[in-house]
């Protein structure tokens, strides 16, 4: 039987060949747009789940209470980790470790007359029981040992080769810990699916010994990780440790929770201290974007078989007489459909072998379509699901007839088969009309971003790092140190401006409430963003003076001086603040500038206050420079040429400031991307729907038409009455369409401090473009129609 379905179902497919064509495109363009999407969410789950005990990992959250709101961080209490696992036996293994974002430049390892960057973290010695990262030579006890270390076996291979590395000595340079170390074991890289990555690591206790303010349970820097045993609940445990810090800081005003560290990745968004999204929302928006083109897609097929069914209908009948029963035959239109759908299953999956590296330059990952059994479970189902979809109406719907009113020719429909496609396609356009909106929206809101006075300059501005080079390194004929450095960059033809920093200037996080200013709330607890910032920074990066001046060498002793911005100044509550003075870190700083106000963070959160402190050349690890329009190749070089002479033996590597800029917006601008590709899909299908069903319109009122001629008509007039009927549905669908984009939109730029207001100009494009597509799909079927010489259509009368 299924061998015979399987004959028909070919016959069928031969017999109308633009049907075949309409409905295999449709699918398999929406199964390959599932399909990626599909790989895109399973990879993005896939991170950090490699670890062993993954279901019993977490990682420990800071929710400091400022009276009015709850912030959550990842930093907790130097000791947390260690005093939790003596005090609580749900816990089997724990650790602090310091990552290596940490430091605000990767440290440098050098072995013989090589030097190379390497990023460092700094563990607890329980560090490979938690994580499932496998040493290769070594054993994990060496982590106790605070003047050993561990390399990647990425940076062991850089730099000593396939040779036994164990026991050997390199030199590390970065702030504190600079010296010699003794290679105790090698681990292997961490996986690409791992949000931890790092090339060499120390021992925890070692970055205590350097910062004993750590063994003070009210400061924070590094993150702590815990794994319960089996048999704890973790709700209930969540409970038991919330006010743990308040057992060893009575003014502590924090709590901590755990999360499960999986989830970190997908859930990095949090509201009064309890986790309500992030990253999670873009996958559930783009399954839903999945879903909706799939059923887009099994509406086409729906719409034109109940559409050609007339073709059909005499089959069904006599199939009836001949005893074949109800069952039979919804089984037989139900095989068709699946052959459909896993035909164009086989085509979707060649789409997606030719279109993944161009997907995967657009999602910024590696996804590999690997033949496993999570794939083929997900292609088939989706195949067989778009399959029963797309057939089970039509297969209901061509059965439901008795073979007496069938042979009669009183089995159709009317009104009912015609509102059952109109509301289809009022469906399908829908869809495709707030995706429209969405796609111009998406892209004015990363226009504004791109375009938006940050109240700084972003453009023709390169940074890197100082490199190994130390106060007195520097050629004979140069002045020694940073200040000399920069002399020399100055120097440079092409080179308008530069100064050292050291924090991160487009996303700079932290900061400090111990500053104080007379008339200040004794009460309040007011966080200042602190950039650490050198001589010439403001000018570098364009930033305008409100009041007085900013940092100058031309002056004395500007260490005991400070800059605001307009932000800071007007949460101090200060009038007329040059001059005045401020007590921070236990030393009187006075006013000498305040700055216009400039975005420091991404244009998702509102302008903090923040201040200057001046940076001294030894605390300098980063230079940025302002270089002339038009002139960027040639002064790099040059830029590069004197690196080298200040430091030997060290590559040059460079960033543009605009290039971190355009990182921190790199889920939108992906976002984006994929909207227009998406959005695209979604208007194709719809229309070869449209078509098809206008298609077979027209062939079902060609008669009509003919008379209607005869009679007078004229082409242009038939060729409005054909269209007139599908661009009703369309019309209908923008009108649905249009509230549900605007509520959508507004949700999603509300997640910008800054952004673009909704324009009705965005609707009207959106409106003007789904008209232009359906009245050129709709016209070319209805203006031949209408050209058709009417004896042609009434020959067989």
């Amino acid at each position: 039987m299924f061998r015979n379905y399987l004959k028909i179902a070919w016959r069928n497919f031969k017999r109308d060949r633009q049907f075949t064509f309409l409905n295999l495109f449709g699918l398999f363009t929406g199964l390959a747009c599932t399909l990626l999407i599909w790989l895109w969410v399973h990879d993005e789950q896939a991170v950090d789940k490699f670890n062993q005990n993954d279901s019993r990992l977490y990682q420990v959250l800071l929710n400091w209470d400022d009276g009015k709101s709850i912030s959550t961080f990842d930093a907790t209490p130097g000791l947390l980790a260690t005093s939790l696992r003596a005090e609580y036996p749900e816990i089997q293994y724990s650790a602090s470790v310091i990552p290596s974002s940490w430091f605000d430049k990767p440290g440098i390892i050098s072995f013989g007359d090589k030097h190379i960057n390497a990023a460092a973290q700094f563990a607890g010695r329980d560090y490979f029981s938690i994580f499932s990262i496998p040493i290769i030579r070594g054993n994990e006890r060496s982590m106790g040992d605070m003047h050993s270390v561990f390399l990647s076996r990425g940076l062991s291979e850089k730099l000593f080769g396939s040779t036994d590395v164990l026991g050997k000595a390199i030199t590390w340079d970065q702030k504190d810990f600079s010296g010699p170390y003794t290679i105790a074991g090698v681990f292997e890289n961490p996986p690409t699916n791992s949000t931890v990555s790092f090339d060499i690591l120390f021992n925890y206790d070692l970055f205590l010994l350097a910062n004993p303010k750590l063994q003070k349970w009210s400061n924070n820097d590094p993150v702590s990780f815990v794994v319960l045993k089996n048999d704890v609940d973790p709700v209930r445990f969540n409970s038991k440790i919330a006010d743990y810090l308040k057992t060893k800081d009575q003014n502590a005003k924090a709590t901590i929770l755990l999360q499960r560290f999986s989830d970190r990745y997908l859930y990095n968004h949090y509201e009064n201290g309890v986790p309500s999204g992030g990253r999670i929302e873009y996958l559930r928006l783009f399954s839903m974007i999945a879903i909706f083109i799939l059923v887009i897609a099994c509406i086409n097929f729906m719409n034109l078989a109940t559409a050609r069914a007339s073709r059909r209908m005499k089959e069904v009948g006599i199939k009836k007489i001949l005893g074949a029963s109800r069952f039979t035959l919804i089984a037989q239109h139900i095989c068709e459909s699946l052959v459909m759908s896993f035909a164009a299953l086989i085509v979707a999956v060649l789409a997606v072998l030719v279109l993944l590296p161009s997907f995967n330059s657009i999602v910024g990952k590696q996804i590999v379509f690997h033949p496993d059994w999570d794939t083929i479970v997900a292609g088939l189902s989706v195949a067989t699901i778009a399959g029963l979809l797309a057939g089970s109406y039509p297969a209901l719907y061509l059965t439901r007839f008795n073979s007496a009113s069938i042979l009669r020719g009183r089995w159709v429909a009317g009104i009912s088969q015609q509102w059952v496609r109109k509301s289809l396609v009022v469906f399908q356009f829908t869809i495709s009309a707030i995706f429209i909106v969405a796609v111009l929206v998406v892209y004015q809101q990363m226009q504004y971003v791109q375009t938006k006075n940050l109240g700084y300059h972003r453009d023709h501005i390169v940074y890197f790092e100082k490199g190994g080079m130390t106060t007195q390194d520097a050629p004979a004929n140069y002045e020694s140190g940073m200040a000399g450095f920069i002399a020399e960059i100055q120097k440079i033809p092409g080179v308008k401006s530069a100064a050292n920093f050291r924090h991160n200037i487009i996303s700079r996080e932290g900061g400090t409430t111990d500053l104080s200013w007379e008339g200040k709330d004794p009460t309040s607890k007011i966080n200042f963003t602190d950039i650490a910032a050198g001589y010439g920074f403001v000018e570098t990066l364009g930033i305008e003076m409100k009041a007085g001046r900013s940092f100058s060498a031309s002056y004395p002793a500007e260490k005991s001086k400070i800059v605001f911005n307009e932000a800071a100044i007007r949460v101090m509550g200060l009038k007329d603040p040059v001059g005045k003075t401020v007590h921070l870190w236990g030393e009187d700083r006075q006013i000498i500038g305040v700055m216009k106000d400039f975005n420091f963070e991404s244009l998702h959160e509102n302008l903090k206050p923040c201040f200057l402190d001046l940076l001294v050349n030894e605390r300098a690890s980063k230079i940025m420079v302002r270089i002339e329009a038009g002139k960027e190749k040639e002064t790099i070089k040059k830029l590069s040429d004197l690196y080298r002479q200040f430091n030997p033996g060290f590559s040059f590597d460079y960033r543009f400031l605009d290039e971190d800029f355009q990182a921190l917006y790199a889920a939108e601008n992906r976002v984006s991307q994929l909207s227009k590709y998406f959005a695209l899909m979604a208007i194709i299908i719809s229309s070869l729907g449209l078509f098809g069903l206008a298609s077979f319109t027209a062939q079902r009122r060609k008669k009509e038409m003919g008379i209607r001629k005869v009679i007078g008509a004229k082409a242009h007039q038939i060729a409005i009455l054909l269209g007139r009927d599908y661009l009703k549905p369309v019309i209908i669908a923008m009108v649905v369409a249009f509230p549900i984009a605007w509520l959508l939109m507004n949700q999603w730029l509300s997640g910008f401090a800054y952004h673009v207001k909704l324009e009705p100009l965005w609707f009207l494009l959106a409106t003007a473009t789904l008209m232009g597509i359906s009245l050129f799909t709709v016209s070319f079927q209805s203006i031949k129609t209408a050209m058709v010489d009417p004896a042609e259509t009434l020959r067989s009368e």
